[in-house]
């Protein structure tokens, strides 16, 4: 399951552009992403894009 680190994410959204699946969604009222683990297929794309290095896999 991928996880978003909310205190690195600066929310540019640059997950939620490239998720394929839709899972990253970007939450504007409080300018943070986060992965819908229902949705995630985890193919990794928010996680190798986001220039914060925000995203990481819970283990």
């Amino acid at each position: 399951m991928l996880i978003v680190d909310i205190n690195k994410c600066n929310g540019d959204g640059v997950c939620s552009e490239v998720c394929g699946a839709g899972a990253a969604i970007l939450n504007e009222a409080e300018g943070k992403a986060y992965i819908d683990p229902d949705m995630c297929i985890e193919c990794y794309s928010c996680m190798s894009t986001c220039p914060q290095e925000a995203i990481y896999e819970e283990e």
